[in-house]
């Protein structure tokens, strides 16, 4: 850095205009290697799938848009949103109960978690199929006592909902635990600051503590969406035969070509996560303003190089910001 400010000021002297830097990037031929190896791999990816008969392509082409398929799509998002809806609920209450000083709440919450992520999704699914079995009628009366009310459990939803309750469920535990992390995150003293303004309860967690938290709540939660789309493919377990996994495998066993109809549910799974996740990222740039994660760095200073173009002063050579991606030129000798 010295002997570049000598230079440019001892040209600066002599009358002629001050040299920028001439930097040269720094040579990566591993990552050229790397590059070079992954792009072979796809194009003989690409040229299996195209000359390979076994994929069946006509026969994905006839399916993709089958009304059986396009049902099951419907059943599956279906599935997925109430699921998640019904998990955000109990997800908001059992996380306001860990953090009760009430240690029943405070407990209750913690035995919810460790039950529903203890055990597996297809055990509790097949539980919800299986709850009329254990339970034949609901009654409600006194203890060993006269029996007031009796209701006898059917499902005439032919197991929608016990699969929206078995899916709902097992979610509430996790996302329980990403919204507990979320408003554990906000500083406490956001919450004293709003208190000390005279706001108060609800106001203070709608206005303050909510916003900052959901910066943290929505990547995992979005992630447990799209989770949640793909563990519908699990419902068999109530049993509910409609979703996309099951409509794709009936079409299968009927044809007797397995490999093109789980290239069909592929494509639709994969064609409402992309949604999804086109969603999700402008759900977290909204709740991302103010928070700049970027930081552009300019290799010359505009106005260091007009100096130096016109011959006024030495230029000074600082290095350029934190992440060291590129120097500035700053004017100098003014």
């Amino acid at each position: 850095m010295t002997t570049h400010r000598a230079e440019t000021t001892e040209a600066a002297k002599q009358g002629g205009a001050p040299e920028l830097i001439k930097a040269v990037p720094v040579r990566h031929p591993g990552r050229w290697v790397a590059a070079a190896v992954i792009l072979i791999l796809v194009a003989l990816a690409i040229q299996s799938l195209a000359t390979n008969p076994r994929f069946g392509w006509a026969t994905v082409a006839l399916y993709i848009r089958d009304v059986n398929v396009i049902q099951g799509v419907g059943w599956t998002l279906a599935l997925t949103v109430l699921s998640m809806v019904l998990a955000i609920v109990l997800a908001v209450a059992l996380s306001f109960m860990r953090e009760s000083d009430n240690p029943i709440l405070r407990w209750t919450s913690w035995f919810w978690v460790w039950f529903f992520r203890g055990t597996p999704v297809y055990t509790q699914l097949t539980f919800w199929g299986l709850v009329t079995v254990l339970y034949p009628a609901i009654t409600l009366g006194i203890p060993f006592g006269p029996e007031l009310f009796t209701y006898v459990l059917s499902d005439p939803s032919k197991g929608f909902v016990p699969a929206v309750l078995g899916l709902g469920l097992n979610e509430s535990a996790y996302l329980a635990e990403i919204f507990r992390a979320g408003l554990k995150s906000v500083d406490k003293g956001q919450v004293e600051a709003a208190e000390a303004l005279g706001m108060r309860g609800i106001k203070v967690m709608w206005r303050i503590v909510l916003p900052q938290a959901m910066r943290v709540i929505v990547p995992p939660t979005g992630n447990e969406t799209i989770g949640m789309l793909k563990t519908t493919s699990l419902v068999l377990a109530v049993p509910f035969t409609y979703d996309l996994t099951f409509a794709t495998n009936a079409l299968a066993n009927r044809t007797y070509q397995p490999i093109p109809l789980l290239i069909v549910a592929a494509f639709w799974y994969l064609l409402v996560t992309s949604i999804l996740m086109v969603g999700q990222h402008y759900i977290e740039k909204y709740y991302g303003k103010g928070v700049d994660t970027t930081t552009r760095i300019a290799v010359v200073n505009p106005a260091a190089a007009k100096a130096a173009a016109a011959g006024v002063g030495g230029a000074e050579v600082i290095p350029g910001g934190p992440t060291g991606a590129g120097d500035t030129i700053e004017e100098s000798g003014r």
